[in-house]
């Protein structure tokens, strides 16, 4: 007897084949038949007439490390199609914590805070933190998830493991570096996917200090990284300043050199594809060409849609990263306002953010298009939805004065949109383009990551709603492909990825006429009541995860049938050789 049926669905297997009507059966989680007129008795049955039954999605890049212990159901990417979430990215993992240090637990939790924007409220009272292994970490997960999760080692926690304070600013000794090599192997033994670094100039811990993982030398990384190879079904995530706009030759070869060593694909997060800066995309696959000569593989990441994402003069944001304004903007909120208005101070700022140093942060500093969000003063009433420039223009001010002005009338509460500048044609075109290389995919939500900032989540659903009714840039067929069969075979996942029979019963069941998602909006539904980003899930009428509905209709059912995915086991070996 079959679990469910799901009749006369329109099938994209995610193999980028042409859709087909069938029906198809689950049974014990997997896919038992697909075919015309299944008569095979079954507990349920469904009529999907007119409806798309694709694989469920998998996402590539998120951070879910520690909201899955008070979300399992890891909103709002499974209410968008998503079933499968790596985790464990940029360097930053809970384990490994050392059992005779409690406060290292203490430290992880103001390093995830400030350089992922998790509550810290949230990380505090909503995981347990009973671990000190990785494996005692995924242990943890273990049977009360709904999604599939798997889950790199970071670097910093390897480092901070063994050295303690000293890793950051420090060099691991050859005992200290053996140590960091025999905890990596142990986490890859208990099912880690395999090795994550960062080495980003954005990414700072609690006390405003570089993370621990941007103090390592490529020796360092490149033993860290040969280990990787030495399990199966592993791969390496990487992050270096030149992700932000544009690698060095250095950052490179340093790419190249990490996956060949390990002989396993490295992928990076993420690249930013805009016609006004033509010599980007070319400049970044660089690094693809140069693995693919050095015996290893490097894939970029790129997401298929423009992410919503708020700023703020009052809390932190990635304005605190342009070179320059993160002493100005961690002034206490009197002395802030103070140098923002000095016409001095924002001219300064304003030249650091235009510098080449900046990077892709000068997309940030042109404040004439950002859009008015929620304001907190009378004298802000009914500026909400405007955008700024037309308000400065009414007042006679140069668009960040004016900015300044209406943040400062609210204590810099005032949230702000930024229009994005590479919403044009020509950008659509070249990211329709890129979309084709060989190793970029598509992916780089931060889901988990920067609640209150940003929504990438729903990336899934706003791409193939854009795919079937709005710029139509790939068929169907091949967006599908793009988010399922694709980042499954990057990560070698087990019976994954396809509609196939067989395979794991991850499906998503939509409507190809509604598919979409709703517009971000904050909700305070984390642990102490701290806000989030949230967005709805439009036409997904279900979401099945090993055979078993997840989601109906964009509401969770209670189910946790998600996996702690883990390497060998459930992902096979990706050689780059």
């Amino acid at each position: 007897m079959l679990d469910h049926v799901i009749h006369g669905a329109s099938v994209v297997d995610g193999t980028g084949a042409p859709a087909y009507t069938a029906d198809v059966g689950i049974r014990d989680g997997r896919i038992a038949v697909i075919a015309p007129g299944v008569t095979e008795d079954a507990r349920s049955r469904e009529d999907a007439a007119g409806l798309v039954l694709a694989p469920g999605f998998v996402d590539p890049h998120t951070h879910y490390d520690a909201q899955l212990f008070w979300d399992p159901y890891a909103t709002p990417s499974l209410n968008h199609g998503v079933t499968t979430v790596a985790a464990g990215n940029c360097g930053f993992t809970l384990a490994p914590l050392h059992p005779e240090r409690p406060g290292d637990a203490d430290y992880t939790r103001r390093m995830m805070s400030k350089v992922e924007g998790m509550s810290l409220v949230a990380l505090e009272e909503g995981a347990p933190w009973s671990w000190h292994s990785f494996g005692e970490y995924l242990d943890a997960l273990e049977g009360r998830i709904a999604v599939n999760a798997g889950f790199m080692v970071g670097h910093c926690a390897l480092r901070r493991y063994v050295m303690g304070e000293e890793a950051v600013g420090g060099q691991p000794d050859r005992e200290q570096l053996d140590a960091m090599l025999r905890l990596l192997h142990d986490a890859m033994d208990a099912g880690a996917w395999g090795f994550s670094t960062t080495q980003s100039s954005t990414h700072s811990d609690g006390d405003g200090q570089p993370v621990a993982s941007r103090h390592a030398r490529p020796a360092e990384l490149l033993a860290l990284s040969k280990a990787v190879g030495e399990h199966e079904g592993t791969q390496i995530e990487a992050i270096v300043a030149g992700c932000l706009d544009q690698f060095s030759d250095a950052e490179i070869e340093l790419f190249a050199e990490m996956s060949a060593a390990a002989g396993r694909p490295l992928n990076w997060n993420v690249l930013t594809i805009d016609a006004a800066v033509p010599e980007r995309v070319p400049r970044q696959l660089l690094a693809s060409e140069r693995a693919r000569k050095a015996g290893g593989r490097v894939v970029a990441l790129t997401m298929p849609i423009l992410t919503p994402m708020n700023m703020s003069l009052g809390t932190f944001c990635a304005l605190n990263l342009i070179p320059g304004w993160g002493p100005v903007l961690g002034l206490p909120v009197p002395e802030r306002i103070a140098r923002l208005r000095d016409p001095g101070v924002r001219a300064d700022m304003l030249e650091r953010a235009a510098s080449k140093e900046a990077g892709v942060f000068r997309r940030l500093a042109d404040f004439g298009r950002y859009v008015i969000g929620d304001t907190y003063s009378e004298a802000n009433r009914g500026l909400t939805g405007r955008v700024v420039r037309d308000i400065a223009a009414e007042r006679g001010q140069d668009p960040f004065a004016c900015l300044v002005e209406i943040c400062a009338d609210d204590e810099l509460r005032t949230v702000l949109w930024p229009m994005p500048p590479d919403n044009d044609p020509d950008s659509w075109a070249l990211r329709a383009q890129t979309w084709q290389h060989e190793d970029v995919l598509l992916g780089g939500s931060d889901a988990g990551a920067h609640l209150d900032r940003m929504c990438g989540a729903p990336y899934t659903t706003r791409f193939l709603g854009d795919c079937l009714r709005g710029r139509k840039l790939v068929g169907l067929e091949q967006a599908v492909r793009m988010l399922t069969g694709d980042p499954a075979r990057l990560f070698g996942l087990r019976e994954r990825g396809r509609v196939q029979e067989g395979f794991h019963a991850d499906l998503v069941l939509f409507d190809p006429e509604r598919i979409g998602a709703g517009t971000a909006t904050l909700v305070h539904d984390l642990p102490g009541d701290s806000p989030r980003l949230d967005s709805k899930a439009l036409g997904v009428r279900a979401v099945w995860v090993n055979g078993v509905a997840a989601i109906r209709d964009d509401v969770v059912t209670g189910a946790v049938p998600g996996k702690v995915l883990r390497s060998g086991r459930d992902t096979r070996t990706v050689s780059t050789r």
